[in-house]
């Protein structure tokens, strides 16, 4: 029995294509010179480590390999020629290691796309950096995650300074099946169910241009998305240009924001939201020189949310690190970008997220599980392109929020003193942001299209400028 690409991996897998990065990830921060800090964390013990926690989530050793005239989905076989080096690499910042070396660094790595003729992963050890630092880099591609497959900073960190090493393993892989193996099977699940045989012909194959099926279904997801959201304000945000992209990120107090949540009685949530708001802001004033009160960006907003601290998986006894992979609902909401006195944008987005989560007319699915779950069974290259062109106006901006705060991680009993999440960044989309709680800060990951966000690396002061205002419009209260 063949382990085939469920419709939602399936859709993630052929979203892949020119100005799209279909893989998301984490930059993790670690310091080995910390008090307490366990000796020895170098590229060999960060292998050695990754080696054995990837038995956990046999994905990661396995490959997509797509059936011949695109009969079926792609199917999962395992990787004969499997290297754990190829895939965790190391690389060094020259001096003096700046944090902007680091991010464009990042930028450049994120750039490039996955070799689909492998398991679909990286992971980078990054060392050099100015204080003695160093950073670990990890990029998964969205299709590889799911509820036994967690983004490989879940297997990597560990919410305790011990760290277990999992019994060894002797791994073999299975044979893959032949292009005509897969053919058959195809052909049989086709003769049982004809109506996805004839939907996998046309969405994944050759035949993919007579877009008649693959129109129709589209329109059918095209209608019920219509129902719950509008079309975005033109943008530069949906102008995306390029494949190459730019990434920065910044940290804010959790205790200065609290304090702010806790004089406008709203929650931190809405401070981050607010702060998001004055980036834009500032961002869109650097190159107009004019931006009306009533001007809005559309965000969607995939609220993650993942297990408390004390929660385990019961198959491994690790803490269940969920902020990445949540397919839960998420809302589409407009940020007030017009408006100047940061008083009243918080005031506006307050309670934004409890609103829409209640409300049926703004609610939507993401992505993700919308149109497999309207019947797109199969979900080929075309259907997935024909989607994201025509969504490219449902909104300017996604922003991933982790909704409860991370507590103290470590890697290999090494603390880590900074935790960035990386986004997915799609097609028709030139900036996606991703927000989480990680200790005592909030941090804030941009990651850009090169050709539209050149300034991307003037979010960082952005998001201090605008904090600040915040904060200095609280204390004039």
């Amino acid at each position: 029995m063949v382990n085939r690409l469920t419709p939602r991996e399936a859709m993630y897998y052929f979203l892949d294509e020119g100005s799209s990065t279909v893989h998301v990830g984490a930059l993790i921060i670690v310091d080995p010179t910390a008090d307490g800090a366990e000796p020895g964390l170098d590229y060999q013990s960060l292998v050695s480590l990754i080696e054995g926690r990837i038995q956990l989530a046999p994905r990661y050793r396995q490959l997509v390999k797509p059936v011949v005239l695109g009969l079926a989905r792609p199917v999962w076989v395992d990787d004969p020629d499997f290297d754990i080096n190829f895939h965790v690499r190391r690389a060094g910042l020259p001096r003096p290691g700046a944090t902007e070396q680091l991010q464009d660094l990042v930028g450049r790595i994120l750039s490039r796309p996955l070799d689909p003729q492998r398991p679909l992963w990286e992971m980078y050890l990054i060392e050099g950096l100015a204080d003695g630092a160093m950073a670990i880099l990890t990029k998964t591609h969205r299709c590889v995650l799911g509820p036994d497959s967690p983004e490989l900073s879940g297997l990597l960190l560990d919410a305790e300074p011990e760290f277990g090493e999992p019994a060894e393993d002797i791994w073999l892989p299975t044979r893959a099946p032949s292009q005509a193996q897969l053919a058959v099977d195809a052909i049989a699940e086709g003769l049982a169910r004809p109506g996805e045989l004839v939907e996998s012909i046309v969405g994944n194959g050759p035949v993919g241009g007579l877009r008649d099926l693959v129109t129709s279904t589209a329109s059918r997801a095209t209608e019920a998305i219509s129902q719950v959201t509008n079309s975005a304000p033109p943008s530069r945000l949906n102008q995306a240009t390029t494949s190459t992209r730019s990434f920065a990120v910044a940290s804010i107090p959790v205790a200065e924001a609290a304090r702010v949540a806790e004089q406008y009685r709203c929650g931190q949530r809405d401070v981050e939201l607010a702060v998001v708001t004055g980036v834009l802001r500032r961002w869109m004033l650097s190159f107009t020189d004019t931006l009306g009160a009533g001007a809005t960006v559309r965000v969607v907003l995939p609220i993650g949310s993942r297990p408390a601290d004390d929660e385990a998986d019961s198959g491994t006894g690790r803490p269940r690190d969920g902020w990445f992979g949540e397919d839960g609902p998420g809302f589409v909401t407009d940020l007030p970008v017009g408006e100047a006195n940061p008083t009243v944008v918080l005031a506006q987005v307050a309670g934004l997220a409890t609103r829409n989560a209640q409300s049926a007319s703004r609610q939507t699915t993401r992505v993700s599980p919308l149109l497999p779950d309207l019947g797109v069974v199969p979900f080929g290259d075309a259907a997935a392109r024909f989607f994201t062109s025509w969504n490219r106006h449902t909104y300017n901006l996604p922003i991933a929020v982790v909704a409860t705060p991370i507590g103290q991680r470590w890697v290999r009993g090494v603390p880590v003193r900074e935790l960035f999440g990386i986004p997915a960044l799609l097609a028709n989309r030139a900036l996606a942001i991703a927000v989480m709680t990680y200790a005592d800060h909030i941090e804030f990951a941009y990651l850009g299209d090169r050709g539209v966000m050149s300034d991307l690396p003037a979010l960082v002061d952005y998001t201090h400028d605008a904090f600040d205002e915040i904060t200095d419009a609280e204390g004039g209260r």
